[in-house]
């Protein structure tokens, strides 16, 4: 009789510990439970952690919370300036809803990879080569709010959308490097003029100021002269200016006390002088 009941009691053990066993579940903190019994939905989504169902009558879904990093596959697509560019991108989304992410889609990976490609060839064809280029980031913003109208029914919330890449034909390529070639070259066209008007100005300001000093005239004729001579490999031919002869005679007359041909001998022996001055002047250019 005691050896039955201890039978009986070690059956019953064995009963439940297979039925806990075929019963048990464990809910991962990244994942939520979604239970089904008998074909319906039933009760609330099962939290991180252990629990139960009953074997053969309830079936669980695990739905992963993490963010998933699925890339688009480059689209082709003509924009709206007729310009065949190839684009593709990477969304990130997680589910906010297990129960719909089940029940509402058969599989919600594959909806939001359809639907992304749909509005990416869309963006393209509503965009023009200059917003793909450069701004991007309202096209992101715009392909993001594209994709994610459509998925909140899915329990699915999409947290960014990312262009990755914009390929161009080789052709359009070259255009483009002869349009910025072109733009900087007229830019320097452009700083060369204003540096020749500026230069100008300044050269008309110094012809009114040596029109003054005419003396002045003289100095920088010799300050070129010293710079053309500092090089020493060259032979420079320098023509005396009258307006030199006439200083000198000016400086001749004003000395005066010498009689009447003083000035005028002054005037030789000063021009004399300044042949000979020409002349060493010369001499090291030569050399």
């Amino acid at each position: 009789m005691v050896g039955e009941l201890i039978g009986a009691v070690a059956a019953v053990c064995a009963g439940g510990v297979v039925y806990l066993a075929a019963a048990a579940r464990v809910v991962k903190q990244y994942e939520r439970g979604v239970v089904f019994r008998l074909g319906r939905l039933h009760g609330d989504v099962r939290r991180p952690g252990f629990t139960t169902v009953i074997p053969g009558v309830d079936r669980m879904r695990k739905v992963n919370l993490q963010i998933v990093t699925m890339p688009i596959p480059a689209q082709e697509g003509i924009t709206r300036d007729n310009v065949t560019v190839r684009v593709d991108a990477v969304v990130y989304f997680k589910v906010v809803d297990p129960a719909a992410a089940v029940v509402n889609v058969e599989d919600y990976r594959f909806a939001v990879s359809q639907m992304a490609q749909t509005s990416l060839r869309s963006i393209i064809g509503k965009s023009e080569l200059d917003d793909l280029l450069s701004n991007r980031e309202k096209l992101n913003q715009g392909l993001e709010l594209m994709i994610d109208s459509p998925a909140v029914e899915w329990g699915v919330t999409i947290d960014r959308v990312e262009i990755k890449d914009v390929s161009l034909p080789d052709t359009m390529k070259r255009s483009m490097a002869r349009q910025a070639e072109a733009d900087r070259e007229r830019r320097a066209r452009l700083i060369n003029a204003d540096a020749e008007y500026q230069a100008s100005k300044k050269l008309a300001q110094a012809a009114h100021q040596m029109a003054d000093t005419p003396s002045a005239l003289q100095l920088r004729l010799l300050q070129t002269v010293m710079a053309v001579a500092a090089e020493k490999n060259s032979t420079l031919v320098l023509p005396i200016p009258v307006e030199l002869l006439r200083f000198l005679e000016r400086g001749g007359r004003e000395t005066g006390g010498q009689g009447a041909q003083a000035p005028v001998e002054q005037a030789l022996g000063r021009t004399g002088q300044a042949r000979d001055a020409m002349e060493e002047l010369r001499h090291p250019v030569e050399q």
